[in-house]
């Protein structure tokens, strides 16, 4: 096997391709590659055959589809169905645990009697639960020595394995408290990976409780959805609003499409989309932009998401629309929001969080 070395590949891509090389592993058969993030390792391994990728990531998809393309490797979203039969399947470790956990049950089965299976990643990636999961969902599994940060994990299918049953996607209660409004003992639904699968977090339960009220026929968009709890809120207290949820996630508008299916009357409808912040929406076609914006982007923290996000909605909120944003006090998005609006005003504050407004002039 040859495999090409771009200069993009980071240390965990390239000691899993140098492993593949010197194993002289066989990549004809149905490759699987779980997680790539920047499309270089999917691209390296297309000289050997036509891999599947599966990503949970909008940009990653997007990234492969640019560098590779979708008729030299199948392009899949963790919501997709898997290929039936897996002769190699490689992943690179998610930081989410549970997203490992999810995909694992889903491929698991697909494995076969000769199937090879390695895993790439940080050794701040490659935890000790990690190991267990591996163990639990496919077999016996090893770790290889450190080299430039980077660590590999061998697993070998066992087929006597009695598996545990998936827990995803996870459906919880909320509060019932009066300040969460329409929400108030309304059931989420989190599929695995999504920020606070468990239980509703602090920020967003700040922002229910501040939220804007919305004139019939608004189109409002819930932009970084999660589960689409704060989307819901405005559907349940405007029946006559427009709403879209996106998400760089897949696995979080299903969940946003779960949450709203199951908490809506029948027949009510909304836009639900994976994509690159506001990128694919309209100049001017918006309303009102309700948005928590993550500031951690794998392991880093920053504020690129945030800086895309208040831009796009300055861009497809009409004359006199409105952003209205809840973080972290300490983030300072006041200072970025007066940058790209020209004006921002705290709604309300706590000790933690802001809630902030501005108006596209």
């Amino acid at each position: 096997m040859t495999t090409p070395n771009p200069p993009a590949l980071d240390a965990a891509d390239e000691y899993l391709l140098r492993h593949l090389a010197e194993a002289d592993t066989d990549l004809s058969g149905t490759v699987v590659v779980l997680g790539d993030r920047t499309g270089e390792l999917l691209g390296a391994l297309a000289a050997s055959g036509r891999p599947t990728l599966i990503t949970d990531s909008f940009l990653a998809l997007e990234s492969a589809r640019t560098k590779v393309g979708a008729e030299s490797a199948a392009l899949l979203t963790t919501q997709d169905e898997p290929p039936t039969r897996i002769d190699v399947l490689l992943v690179r470790v998610p930081k989410s645990l549970a997203l490992l956990e999810d995909q694992l049950h889903r491929l698991a089965p697909r494995l076969h009697e000769g199937s090879i299976v390695v895993g790439t990643g940080k050794v701040t990636e490659i935890h000790t639960s990690t190991l267990t999961l591996f163990e639990q969902l496919i077999g016996p599994t090893r770790t290889s020595l450190a080299v430039r940060k980077a660590r590999l994990v061998f697993s070998e299918p066992d087929f006597g394995l009695k598996r545990p049953g998936s827990p995803w996607p996870h459906i919880y209660p909320l509060p019932v408290d009066k300040k969460l409004g329409p929400v108030s003992g309304r059931s989420v639904t989190n599929h695995a990976g999504v920020f606070c699968a468990e239980r509703l977090d602090i920020g967003t339960r700040f922002f229910l409780e501040h939220l804007p009220s919305s004139r019939a026929g608004d189109h409002v968009v819930d932009l970084g959805c999660g589960n689409g709890v704060v989307g819901l809120a405005t559907a349940l207290s405007n029946p006559r609003a427009r709403l879209t949820f996106i998400d760089e996630s897949f696995q979080a508008v299903a969940s946003a499409q779960a949450t709203f299916a199951a908490n809506v009357p029948a027949g009510r409808e909304a836009d639900f989309a994976a994509a690159d912040a506001l990128s694919a929406m309209p100049d001017a076609s918006v309303d009102l932009v309700l948005n928590n914006p993550p500031f951690h982007t794998h392991r880093a923290t920053t504020d690129e998401v945030a800086w895309r996000m208040f831009t796009g909605a300055r861009r497809v909120l009409r004359p006199g629309g409105e952003l209205w944003v809840v973080g972290n006090r300490h983030l300072g998005y006041h200072l970025k929001l007066r940058r790209v609006f020209g004006n921002c005003e705290t709604v309300v504050g706590n000790p933690k969080f802001v809630v902030l407004r501005s108006v596209r002039a």
